[in-house]
């Protein structure tokens, strides 16, 4: 694999970063070269959860380190102290169950306080957190578990989810009847719904009874719950990846090195002040730059456990008002959903607490950017546009979406050398369109790939040798600024999520009513992009079927599997697919059709109509 590797070092404000970093053991060497991008901190071991705890305590223990607020409006909020406290209690209780370094834990939780104990509680012990999304249906939830080999799984008894509620114990009862390696299933007591239980079960609150005043505490010595010193690439946290070839794939992520990302995010995302990271859970900007990266520099972080609609569209208004936000960190089709409400509500006031937002996970757009500035904060509110991805730890780059500076980089973070080249690996001009590729090593790129697909992650260095290639398309302007377009694979990013249309397109050519299907993408004035598709009906949907009724089945059935994301947004049937067309072509020509706002639109069109709108 001498060619699958990045050779150039990395951008020195690194050893600034690694500077900020609390180090049990110094490292020898700041990155070599090796297989992929390198090892970094060479020889130097840390713990995370005493980065992001234990070197706040005696300066600010007494210092808010999360605020959160339930969908209901319920609230709660931990001081540092107080989260250091429930974080060694339930350190001691997952040790006593045998769990130790590179054991690996399931995390089937919405966005709870419970849900960051638990992700430094494993920090702490060395074991390895993954969080599975709590709407996840039982048969892709109990895929995810056979394939992780959990040792423990963390749920709720229900989740609180747009007004109703989940029954997440329940399904992750069925997902294990499945199999999988799971000795305890610990649940967090949320709603207060009954729950059936089973060998092996544990409620959370018993386990962390002893950080409760007036309570004794069973580890006087704090042995049990002393942090161990990881060397710097040992597995943090395991993210799952869109599907690559039809088969789940998980990066891996180090300690250090997702540690000094996210310091370095952080470091140019800080106001002092309140950070809020407007994100589900399970997306892993939430996770790295929404908590991490806060509490290691010892700021106050939000967290909202559900939708910005309940009890009313002014949730968000409401949430930055209430906590003082300084900055607050979304994605755009987050911005679109709120600004498609706010149209139809009374004026609602300016926040000046709120200095900036930034948006990942999909380009933004100078108009939403502006509407952002005038709806929360009026003119002076800084609008910032991330880019990044899974595999490198979240964000990577921080731009300007002012009008006059769009795309530009801004701030302090490291240069990981971007360029677009075209198919060959070459620098292409201003204008032209091509693959971002990243010249120098970033620190937060994934330390390992699981999976029986994994091996496909080595094109990230081995598509242009030399290079890390992202896979997604992108432009420079004259003036230097970068867009970025979608991706080269059959992978589409949707409300800042990776959805793998090959598995959209899957699931649909298994269903027996359908004989053949296409899947793509077009711009949604809601989530940026929406899946769309068109299949051919087999016989075993009947005579003169309700074609509309038929759509919605395959629609529902799409998001059983895969999830609300992934559910077609528009679904057309076709007489046939023929051989005119490239895959290409073929999709583009069915974006064009297919409009998530049918209204008076017809379902069905024929595959002349796909020929022309081909313009073939």
């Amino acid at each position: 694999m001498s060619e699958a590797r990045l050779t150039t070092p990395p951008s020195d404000q690194w050893a600034d970063l690694a500077d900020l970093i609390t180090w049990d053991s110094p490292y020898s060497s700041l990155w070599e070269p090796d297989e992929r991008s390198g090892r970094w901190f060479t020889g130097g071991t840390l713990n995370l959860s005493v980065n992001c705890l234990d070197r706040h305590l005696a300066d600010h223990g007494e210092r808010v380190a999360v605020l959160w607020e339930g969908e209901p409006g319920d609230r709660r909020s931990m001081t540092y102290a107080e989260l250091h406290e429930q974080v060694c209690a339930l350190a001691r209780a997952l040790r006593g169950m045998g769990v130790g370094q590179g054991d690996r834990v399931g995390l089937h939780l919405g966005w709870l306080p419970e849900t960051v104990v638990a992700m430094l509680a494993c920090a702490r012990i060395g074991a390895v957190h993954t969080v599975l999304p709590a709407p996840l249906p039982v048969e892709p939830l109990a895929d995810r578990l056979e394939m992780l080999d959990l040792k423990v799984l963390f749920t709720q008894d229900g989740a609180w989810r747009h007004g109703t509620v989940l029954p997440l114990k329940a399904r992750a009862d069925e997902a294990l009847l499945a199999g999988g390696s799971v000795q305890h299933t610990i649940v967090v007591r949320r709603t207060g719904m009954d729950v059936a239980w089973f060998e092996g079960d544990r409620w959370y609150h018993d386990l962390v009874a002893a950080s409760r005043p007036g309570q004794a505490v069973v580890d006087p010595d704090g042995e049990a719950s002393a942090p161990v010193a990881l060397p710097a690439d040992h597995p943090i946290a395991s993210v799952p990846l869109a599907n690559k070839g039809g088969q789940p794939v998980t990066v891996v992520h180090g300690t250090a090195t997702m540690l000094a990302a996210a310091l370095a995010v952080h470091r140019e995302l800080r106001t002092g002040g309140v950070f809020w990271c407007a994100g589900d859970i399970a997306w892993a900007v939430t996770q790295f730059h929404g908590i991490y990266g806060p509490l290691s520099y010892g700021d106050s972080a939000v967290m909202f456990e559900g939708t910005l609609d309940v009890p009313s569209q002014t949730r968000a208004w409401d949430i930055i008002s209430r906590y003082a936000v300084e900055h607050m960190v979304t994605s755009p089709s987050v911005v679109r959903t709120v600004r498609g409400w706010a149209r139809e509500l009374p004026e609602v006031s300016a926040l000046p607490s709120l200095r900036r937002v930034t948006t990942a996970g999909e380009p933004v757009d100078e108009e939403l950017a502006q509407w952002l500035r005038e709806a929360f904060a009026a003119q002076h509110l800084h609008v910032s546009d991330a880019w990044g991805q899974l595999e490198l730890g979240g964000i990577v780059r921080v731009t300007d979406s002012g009008p006059d500076g769009a795309g530009t980089d801004v701030g302090t973070l490291p240069d990981c050398g971007l360029d677009i080249v075209d198919p060959d690996g070459h620098p292409l001009p201003d204008g032209m369109v091509g693959e971002a590729v990243l010249r120098l090593p970033w620190a937060g790129t994934m330390v390992g790939v699981e999976g029986s697909q994994a091996a496909v992650t080595d094109s990230h260095w081995t598509r242009h040798p030399g290079s890390y290639s992202t896979g997604d398309l992108a432009v420079r302007d004259r003036n230097g600024g970068v867009s970025f377009l979608g991706r080269t694979d059959d992978v589409v990013s949707v409300s800042g999520q990776l959805v793998s249309l090959r598995e959209v397109r899957e699931v649909l050519a298994e269903h027996p009513f359908v004989a053949g299907a296409e899947v793509t993408w077009r711009k949604d004035p809601e989530l940026g992009r929406a899946i769309v598709g068109a299949v051919a009906l087999s016989s075993a949907v009947g005579p003169d079927p309700d074609l509309d009724a038929v759509a919605v089945e395959l629609m529902d059935a799409v998001r059983e599997v895969m999830g609300g994301l992934a559910r077609p947004r528009a679904l057309l049937v076709v007489d046939r697919f023929g051989d005119e067309l490239g895959r290409t072509e073929r999709a583009r020509a069915i974006g064009t059709l297919a409009t998530p706002d049918r209204a008076g639109a017809p379902r069905q069109v024929t595959w002349a109509q796909i020929l022309a709108a081909a313009g073939q």
